[in-house]
């Protein structure tokens, strides 16, 4: 174990949050109010605010925010196929992931994909 991480210190439960910019050390949760980690938590307006602040940003497909390069190239070639054919990409894919045995990247670009396919539809129906 790492000796920088020690579970307990700084209160119970232990929080943190584990990301490329943390690495595999993680970080802790830094506590916004004077009540008690499982308290301040189990607020959901704290915890949105948690998940939302310390999370992964998705992919936007209107403006290509936080997408990397496969991600972009993916969003383009999706943008110009119609609503349909992305329905039905998004089946496939959905299928696809029942059965789907694979790598973590594997199945975390399955998901991404899944992700992009769905905002677009979404986006098409406003």
């Amino acid at each position: 174990m790492n000796p920088k991480f020690q579970p307990g210190v700084g209160g119970w439960p232990t929080v943190r949050y584990f990301n490329s910019e943390t690495g595999y050390d993680g970080a802790p949760y830094n506590q916004k109010t004077d009540k008690s980690m499982c308290d301040e938590l189990g607020d959901m307006t704290y915890m949105r605010a948690y998940v939302e602040e310390k999370g992964i940003k998705p992919c936007n497909v209107n403006t290509l925010a936080h997408c990397n390069d496969k991600q972009s190239k993916f969003v383009a070639t999706w943008k110009a196929k119609t609503g349909d054919q992305r329905n039905a990409e998004i089946a496939r894919l959905d299928k696809m992931g029942q059965t789907l045995v694979a790598t973590s990247d594997i199945m975390n670009w399955h998901r991404q994909r899944l992700a992009i396919l769905r905002d677009l539809v979404k986006h098409d129906e406003l």
